[in-house]
Parts: structure tokens; C-alpha cells; sequence
């Protein structure tokens, strides 16, 4: 399989895992190696999120001012912080996935895009990944659809209508679907 780096994985509607119901997950990383992504659609519930920071003894104000939104990312390293942007932030660690996208875990670059509010990102705590041959292996039993991107589309487009609209634009509606999955 060629690589889905800078491409979106749309849940398929009988997709019932807690964590990727209805997911739009923008992948970061494909390789031999395995995969990884961040769930763009899934904005943390105020409540949950300040639970998870006492829970991780971070003083929110501190850290996660600049964002309006925290991003459920996936379960995996649910205590790390990854930043998503646009453009590159100078002085500051940033690994280039592609012209229009950039990931940081800098502290420092957080409090850099809020002084640079053109700079668009997305926050996510954690981030979701898969071992060698297990997301194909998902695609191919048919629980997600893969399409390219766009930083219009992941960094502007309301996150509670991504899913649908991810769906929609390959002619798929959603009440035409089963909520089983699997091979023919």
C-alpha cells in the first residue's frame, strides 16, 4: 500500500469503537513501521479535559491558554501534548510533513501561535497509532476510507460537521449504510 501520510482515514458508519466512532483522523505517519494520526473532529468536553489535567498535574492556564479547543488526539499517549499547524514556526521544533502542514511539542511554539493567530492549528492531547499491517488491514475490512486533505478542510471546516462531510463527498449517505462491517 502506498503511503496515506497528509491524507485523512473517515470512520465508516459501523465503526463502534469508542475512540474512533465517526473519526476523521488526519494520518501524520505511514510506513513499514506502522502509522500514526490525530483525531481532528473530537474537541474534549471542558469537564473531561480539566480532569485529565489534574490528573496530569498541569495548570491549564498555563499551558493550554492559547487554545480555545483541545482536540482528543487518540488514545495513545493521551498525556502528551502535539500541536498541528500550518506554517512553519521559526526558532521552534517542528517537523514538516508537508508544505501545509507541520506537528510541534514544543511548549514554546504553543505560546508562538498565539501571537500569531494566521498561523492555523489545532491542539490534541494523544495521538492514535497502529503496528505494521494493522491499519491496511483495517482498510481493506473496510472501517475507514482514505482521502487527501486540505489545511482548509482540517483547519476550518466545523469539527462536528467533518465526518459527514468527509462521507458526503464520496456520494455516501449515511442512512443508506448497515452498521456492519467486513469482507464479501
Amino acid at each position: 500500500m502506498n503511503s496515506i501520510k497528509n491524507h485523512i482515514l473517515i470512520a465508516m458508519p459501523h465503526m463502534d469503537s469508542p475512540y474512533f466512532k465517526e473519526s476523521v483522523i488526519f494520518m501524520c505517519e505511514h510506513n513499514n513501521d506502522g502509522a500514526m494520526g490525530l483525531i481532528v473532529n473530537k474537541p474534549l468536553d471542558d469537564q473531561i479535559l480539566e480532569k485529565v489535567l489534574v490528573q496530569l498535574n498541569v495548570n491549564s492556564n498555563e499551558t493550554f491558554q492559547p487554545f480555545s479547543d483541545i482536540y482528543f488526539g487518540g488514545p495513545v499517549m493521551f498525556d502528551r501534548g502535539i500541536l498541528l499547524h500550518k506554517y512553519q514556526i521559526k526558532l521552534y521544533e517542528s517537523v514538516k510533513l508537508s508544505d501545509n502542514f507541520y506537528l510541534s511539542s514544543d511548549k514554546k511554539a504553543f505560546k508562538s501561535i498565539a501571537e500569531n493567530p494566521d498561523n492555523k492549528s489545532r491542539f490534541f492531547l494523544g495521538h492514535s497509532g497502529w503496528s505494521n499491517g494493522q491499519l491496511e488491514s483495517e482498510i481493506e475490512n473496510g472501517d475507514w476510507i482514505v482521502q487527501e486533505t486540505s489545511p482548509e478542510f482540517i483547519f476550518d471546516v466545523p469539527e462536528d460537521k467533518m465526518w459527514i462531510m468527509a462521507l458526503q463527498s464520496f456520494g455516501i449517505e449515511i442512512s443508506n449504510f448497515s452498521t456492519f462491517g467486513g469482507k464479501a
